[in-house]
Protein backbone atom coordinates (compact mmCIF):
# COMPACT_ATOMS: atom_id res chain seq x y z
CA UNK A 1 0.00 0.00 0.00
CA UNK A 2 2.82 2.29 0.97
CA UNK A 3 4.48 1.81 -2.67
CA UNK A 4 1.07 2.46 -4.02
CA UNK A 5 0.87 6.04 -2.83
CA UNK A 6 4.38 6.82 -2.93
CA UNK A 7 3.70 5.86 -7.12
CA UNK A 8 0.87 7.97 -6.71
CA UNK A 9 2.46 11.11 -5.14
CA UNK A 10 5.46 10.61 -7.56
CA UNK A 11 3.07 10.65 -10.75
CA UNK A 12 1.25 13.42 -9.57
CA UNK A 13 4.42 15.48 -9.11
CA UNK A 14 5.70 14.63 -12.33
CA UNK A 15 2.83 15.20 -13.99
CA UNK A 16 1.86 18.99 -12.52
CA UNK A 17 4.80 20.80 -13.44
CA UNK A 18 2.34 23.28 -15.11
CA UNK A 19 3.31 26.50 -13.83
CA UNK A 20 7.04 25.57 -13.19
CA UNK A 21 10.29 25.08 -15.20
CA UNK A 22 12.29 22.02 -15.82
CA UNK A 23 14.93 21.75 -13.52
CA UNK A 24 17.54 22.02 -16.40
CA UNK A 25 16.17 25.66 -17.77
CA UNK A 26 15.26 26.84 -14.07
CA UNK A 27 18.82 25.97 -13.23
CA UNK A 28 20.60 27.08 -15.83
CA UNK A 29 21.76 24.22 -16.99
CA UNK A 30 20.32 24.20 -20.66
CA UNK A 31 21.99 27.84 -20.90
CA UNK A 32 25.44 26.41 -20.96
CA UNK A 33 24.75 24.07 -22.82
CA UNK A 34 23.11 25.85 -25.59
CA UNK A 35 19.96 23.71 -25.73
CA UNK A 36 16.98 25.09 -26.68
CA UNK A 37 14.22 25.19 -23.80
CA UNK A 38 10.67 23.25 -24.30
CA UNK A 39 7.87 25.48 -24.96
CA UNK A 40 6.31 25.83 -21.75
CA UNK A 41 10.01 26.86 -20.31
CA UNK A 42 10.30 29.42 -22.73
CA UNK A 43 6.71 31.01 -22.52
CA UNK A 44 7.40 30.77 -18.18
CA UNK A 45 10.71 32.30 -18.60
CA UNK A 46 9.52 34.88 -20.86
CA UNK A 47 6.66 36.06 -19.23
CA UNK A 48 8.44 36.22 -16.26
CA UNK A 49 11.06 38.35 -17.97
CA UNK A 50 8.41 40.71 -19.21
CA UNK A 51 6.75 40.87 -15.58
CA UNK A 52 10.09 41.74 -13.85
CA UNK A 53 11.06 44.11 -16.99
CA UNK A 54 7.95 46.16 -16.73
CA UNK A 55 7.57 46.65 -12.93
CA UNK A 56 11.57 47.24 -12.29
CA UNK A 57 11.06 50.22 -14.88
CA UNK A 58 7.96 51.31 -13.02
CA UNK A 59 9.90 52.20 -10.04
CA UNK A 60 12.72 53.54 -12.17
CA UNK A 61 10.39 56.10 -13.33
CA UNK A 62 10.31 57.20 -9.89
CA UNK A 63 13.14 55.79 -8.07
CA UNK A 64 16.00 56.30 -11.39
CA UNK A 65 18.28 58.72 -12.69
CA UNK A 66 17.83 60.59 -16.40
CA UNK A 67 19.25 57.30 -17.86
CA UNK A 68 17.87 55.17 -16.19
CA UNK A 69 14.32 57.04 -16.32
CA UNK A 70 14.68 56.88 -20.40
CA UNK A 71 15.76 53.44 -20.43
CA UNK A 72 12.67 52.67 -18.50
CA UNK A 73 10.33 54.30 -20.74
CA UNK A 74 11.42 52.23 -23.21
CA UNK A 75 11.59 48.98 -21.70
CA UNK A 76 7.84 49.38 -20.20
CA UNK A 77 6.83 50.00 -23.99
CA UNK A 78 8.36 47.21 -25.59
CA UNK A 79 8.17 44.50 -23.08
CA UNK A 80 4.16 45.38 -22.65
CA UNK A 81 4.39 45.21 -26.62
CA UNK A 82 6.50 41.10 -26.31
CA UNK A 83 3.90 40.27 -23.26
CA UNK A 84 0.76 40.83 -25.27
CA UNK A 85 1.97 39.50 -27.94
CA UNK A 86 2.98 36.20 -25.95
CA UNK A 87 -0.41 36.26 -24.72
CA UNK A 88 -1.88 36.41 -27.68
CA UNK A 89 -0.21 33.18 -29.06
CA UNK A 90 -1.27 31.22 -25.92
CA UNK A 91 -4.73 32.46 -25.74
CA UNK A 92 -4.99 31.89 -29.22
CA UNK A 93 -4.66 28.50 -29.12
CA UNK A 94 -1.16 28.72 -31.47
CA UNK A 95 1.14 27.53 -28.57
CA UNK A 96 -0.38 24.85 -25.77
CA UNK A 97 1.54 25.80 -22.41
CA UNK A 98 0.73 27.85 -19.59
CA UNK A 99 1.25 31.75 -18.90
CA UNK A 100 1.80 33.22 -15.53
CA UNK A 101 0.47 36.25 -14.36
CA UNK A 102 2.40 36.31 -11.69
CA UNK A 103 6.52 36.60 -11.38
CA UNK A 104 7.66 33.35 -9.42
CA UNK A 105 9.45 34.06 -6.16
CA UNK A 106 13.12 34.56 -8.00
CA UNK A 107 11.91 37.43 -10.47
CA UNK A 108 9.86 39.24 -7.36
CA UNK A 109 12.42 38.86 -4.97
CA UNK A 110 14.63 41.07 -7.44
CA UNK A 111 11.71 43.07 -7.55
CA UNK A 112 11.33 43.33 -3.88
CA UNK A 113 15.32 44.10 -3.19
CA UNK A 114 15.07 47.54 -5.54
CA UNK A 115 11.52 48.56 -4.00
CA UNK A 116 14.06 48.99 -0.49
CA UNK A 117 16.60 51.27 -2.43
CA UNK A 118 16.86 54.90 -3.52
CA UNK A 119 18.93 57.02 -5.06
CA UNK A 120 21.87 55.99 -6.46
CA UNK A 121 21.81 52.58 -4.31
CA UNK A 122 18.68 52.14 -6.53
CA UNK A 123 20.04 53.69 -10.12
CA UNK A 124 23.06 51.14 -9.84
CA UNK A 125 21.36 47.73 -8.84
CA UNK A 126 18.07 48.54 -11.60
CA UNK A 127 21.00 48.99 -14.35
CA UNK A 128 22.94 45.93 -13.03
CA UNK A 129 19.40 43.75 -12.98
CA UNK A 130 18.70 45.09 -16.54
CA UNK A 131 21.86 43.63 -18.12
CA UNK A 132 21.80 40.31 -16.26
CA UNK A 133 17.79 40.11 -17.46
CA UNK A 134 18.55 41.06 -21.16
CA UNK A 135 21.67 38.63 -20.94
CA UNK A 136 19.14 35.91 -19.88
CA UNK A 137 16.49 37.18 -22.23
CA UNK A 138 19.21 37.31 -25.33
CA UNK A 139 20.24 33.81 -24.51
CA UNK A 140 16.39 31.99 -24.38
CA UNK A 141 15.23 33.76 -27.07
CA UNK A 142 18.67 32.71 -29.38
CA UNK A 143 18.09 29.15 -28.37
CA UNK A 144 14.26 28.76 -28.72
CA UNK A 145 14.93 30.69 -32.09
CA UNK A 146 17.28 28.09 -33.14
CA UNK A 147 15.88 24.84 -31.74
CA UNK A 148 12.37 25.76 -30.57
CA UNK A 149 9.47 22.91 -30.65
CA UNK A 150 6.71 25.26 -31.57
CA UNK A 151 6.85 27.07 -35.11
CA UNK A 152 4.62 29.86 -33.99
CA UNK A 153 7.08 30.69 -31.20
CA UNK A 154 9.69 30.13 -32.84
CA UNK A 155 8.96 33.00 -35.19
CA UNK A 156 7.91 35.00 -32.26
CA UNK A 157 11.32 34.30 -30.49
CA UNK A 158 13.10 35.23 -33.62
CA UNK A 159 11.71 38.00 -34.14
CA UNK A 160 11.96 39.78 -30.72
CA UNK A 161 15.41 38.90 -30.43
CA UNK A 162 16.93 41.88 -32.38
CA UNK A 163 15.31 44.32 -29.79
CA UNK A 164 16.17 41.98 -27.09
CA UNK A 165 19.56 42.96 -28.22
CA UNK A 166 19.35 46.04 -28.86
CA UNK A 167 17.92 46.25 -24.95
CA UNK A 168 21.09 44.88 -24.11
CA UNK A 169 23.35 47.38 -25.72
CA UNK A 170 21.51 49.98 -23.71
CA UNK A 171 21.30 48.06 -20.20
CA UNK A 172 25.36 47.89 -21.03
CA UNK A 173 25.68 51.75 -21.88
CA UNK A 174 23.93 52.24 -18.38
CA UNK A 175 27.21 50.72 -16.58
CA UNK A 176 29.21 53.52 -18.37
Amino acid sequence: MKNFIWAGAAAFLLATPVYAQSVPEKTGVNSTLGISPSTQDFVTEAADSDMLEIESSRLALAKGDDKSKLFANRMITDHTQTSTELKGLVTGGKVKANLRTMMDKSHQSKLDKLKGLDGAEFTKEYDSLQLAAHKDAVSLFERYAKGGENADLKAFAAKTLPHLREHLKMAEALQK
